[in-house]
């Protein structure tokens, strides 16, 4: 039970990274002596120090890892990446006893990063809360295992399960369903995924910046699909807030923050865009709409989380209807 308890703690710690760290993994780390956490971290931001390398450093000269067992819950790395193995720093200063609550699903490490421990005569204990730690990083395993980001679908519906009135008014606001607390919610979503998507229509009917412009935290790269590229090049989208993919059946080119990607539209694109931003190492989307690309995606089984707000009171009486996720799936 200690094992559970200290890896507990490290999967709170690693929570911590959300929304900073992709697409790396959340990692949390403690260091152990006599029962007793002497030390701590986590990976903070992509590209900086792992947890095990912060943990090491909050860890008292004082005290000699050789004393000391280090609870990580994601299988130490052995591959020099934007730093330098971990695997090789745990072995280097000489701790004995590593307790791991994941194996990496990254090809590059799968197991080697436990290898490695093991052959310096280090202590592996693995599987301690494994499903925690797979619920914890979903988007990371996901993308590893499927071969594609992680897909979150989202709307906000009437009490009579509308999304939009029909035709739509000329008022942005007589066409809101979520209240103040709603859309701080939504951006905070924004804020901790790597990207978010809509299609052509969703842009042209709502100009939106697609931002996390009501909360603190870095904007997701925005991604539409455009076949023909009918939305003009002004439009809140097309700024500079945020890196822009469109997803279009004219060309393939960088332009600054904006990407077209070109994809051939006489075939399913929607294999063809997860398959593009996976080749672009994104790890998570929202899907915000509008209603017929989020029942494609419904229809073709491509999601793994579906979040809805639903307006406890108003009533639209007719227009898009909401989608509906069958029981079956």
């Amino acid at each position: 039970m200690l094992h559970d308890n200290f890896i507990q703690i490290a999967l709170n710690l690693a929570k911590q990274g959300l929304g900073y760290v992709a697409p790396n993994p959340m990692v949390g780390c403690v260091i152990v002596k006599n029962n007793v956490i002497v030390a701590q971290g986590y990976h903070q931001k992509y590209g900086e120090a792992h947890a095990e390398v912060n943990a090491i450093t909050n860890l008292s000269s004082s005290i000699n890892p050789q004393d000391c067992t280090i609870y990580v819950t994601l299988e130490p790395c052995c591959h020099f990446g934007k730093t330098p193995p971990c695997a090789d720093l745990i072995i280097n200063k000489g701790f004995k006893k590593v307790v791991v609550c994941n194996l990496d699903p990254n090809p590059v490490v799968a197991g080697k990063g436990i290898a490695n421990l093991k052959n310096a005569g280090i202590e592996v204990i693995t599987g301690i809360l494994e499903k925690e730690g797979q619920k914890l990083n979903k988007r990371f395993f996901t993308f590893f295992e499927k071969k594609r980001p992680y897909i979150i679908l989202k709307w906000a519906q009437t009490a009579d399960g509308f999304i939009s009135k029909l035709p739509l008014p000329k008022n942005r606001a007589d066409n809101r369903i979520g209240d103040d607390e709603q859309q701080l919610q939504s951006h905070t979503l924004r804020a901790n995924e790597m990207a978010i998507i809509v299609g052509k229509n969703t842009v042209l009917n709502d100009n939106s910046t697609l931002t996390t412009r009501l909360v603190n935290g870095k904007n997701p790269i925005r991604i539409f699909i455009d076949k023909n590229l009918e939305v003009p090049t002004n439009f809140n989208i097309y700024n500079k807030e945020a890196k822009t993919i469109v997803f279009n059946s004219i060309k393939t080119e960088v332009n600054h923050t904006i990407e077209y990607i070109k994809l051939d539209f006489t075939k399913n694109v929607l294999p063809q865009i997860f398959n593009a931003l996976y080749n672009l190492k994104i790890q998570s989307v929202i899907v915000e709409g509008g209603a017929f690309l989020l029942n494609s995606l419904i229809q073709q089984k491509l999601f793994d989380e579906v979040i809805v707000y639903t307006h406890k009171t108003l009533k639209f009486g007719n227009g898009v209807k909401a989608p509906i996720i069958p029981i079956n799936l």
